[in-house]
């Protein structure tokens, strides 16, 4: 298990653009997303792509979004090797979550005018089950209140399909209710059979 004194943590920017495509491309973009799937709106440009087109596009369009500082995250390291990534922005930056099937029937109400969302955690195959998501998290959330907080929502996964996918945890890229737990999220909702959406509000 990792100790937070035992890493360290940096924005995706350009600066850092080589560690995130170091990371995403010893697992193969992970499945050709590069982190751009719910940056997207439903449907659109991707259609009638090859995987490696569709890999291509989305590795080409997630760099002009960094470039232009439209797409964020922080990426962990065990000295200067990039272990560990977990995507956060402000609700615009992902509109494919407000195309949900699930999330559009929540019909939530009073919504906050500063709303973030945690949405993906890539951890390199070889330092998983060590913690490292969990610290991706803290760091992320350090993240939103030094850009002054507000109310932050996640997706993650059940307890009970936690429990049954222990074997494929790579269905886990919106973490577990239980890390979020330990950082007093509260369940909202849910999110079909699968997921929860959690809450918690964060002070600068």
């Amino acid at each position: 298990m990792l100790s937070r004194a035992s890493y360290n943590a940096r924005e995706l920017s350009p600066a850092t653009w080589p560690d995130f495509e170091k990371l995403f491309s010893k697992h193969g973009g992970v499945g050709g997303c590069w982190c751009m799937y719910y940056q997207r709106p439903k449907g659109g440009s991707m259609k009638g792509l090859t995987s490696t087109e569709r890999s291509t596009k989305n590795k080409h369009d997630k760099k002009l979004l960094v470039d232009h500082g439209k797409a964020h995250g922080v990426l962990l390291y065990d000295q200067k090797i990039p272990i560990g990534w977990c995507a956060y922005g402000l609700k615009p930056e992902f509109p494919r979550i407000d195309n949900g099937r699930n999330y559009k029937k929540l019909d939530l109400k009073d919504e906050p005018e500063k709303l973030w969302r945690i949405t993906c955690f890539v951890i390199d195959k070889d330092y998983r089950k060590r913690g490292v998501a969990s610290i991706a998290l803290k760091a992320a959330l350090d993240s939103i209140r030094a850009r002054g907080g507000g109310v932050v929502e996640a997706y993650p996964v059940t307890h009970k399909t936690a429990k049954a996918w222990s074997k494929w945890p790579q269905w886990f890229w919106f973490g577990t209710e239980s890390m979020y737990e330990r950082e007093k999220f509260k369940v909202i909702n849910s999110l079909g059979p699968n997921h929860v959406l959690m809450r918690r509000t964060i002070k600068a």
